[in-house]
């Protein structure tokens, strides 16, 4: 299953359990695959740089930096062709569209409402995480 990882999923994989973390250990596991784009991981770099991660990211007991190359080893990175404005609402979105659409995406998965609101992109399902771990139980 190809799967493009919104920056919360990724993050939340990262640095906590649940589905997200266990999404992340089946690409480890090569029973999905993931892809990303250089916006999407310059934002996930971003994002283990703020504060209010700091004691998370403690807690992993990993380096940010080891933590986000980790990722970048994890998914196959694309330059995804720019797209038209999808999400007005918050335009940062379609980045995570755009790689979909390039990597040829099984599924978009996210928490943000904005894309979980589209529920299809170009015939492409936006899950959620658990909606997406569940499908790649049941292709175990």
């Amino acid at each position: 299953m190809r799967l493009v990882l919104d920056t919360n999923v990724v993050l939340s994989g990262l640095l906590w359990t649940g589905s997200p973390m266990r999404i992340l250990a089946a690409a480890q596991a090569g029973e999905t695959e993931l892809f990303t784009s250089r916006v999407l991981l310059a934002e996930l770099h971003r994002c283990l740089a703020r504060a209010k991660f700091a004691r998370q990211v403690a807690v992993s007991g990993i380096g940010r930096e080891e933590l986000f190359l980790g990722y970048v080893e994890l998914a196959v990175a694309l330059a995804p062709e720019p797209i038209a404005p999808v999400i007005l609402a918050d335009p940062a979105d379609d980045h995570v569209l755009a790689c979909a659409l390039a990597a040829r995406a099984h599924a978009i998965v996210s928490g943000d409402r904005h894309l979980l609101a589209l529920a299809v992109f170009r015939d492409i399902p936006v899950l959620t995480p658990a909606e997406a771990l569940a499908r790649i139980s049941a292709g175990r």
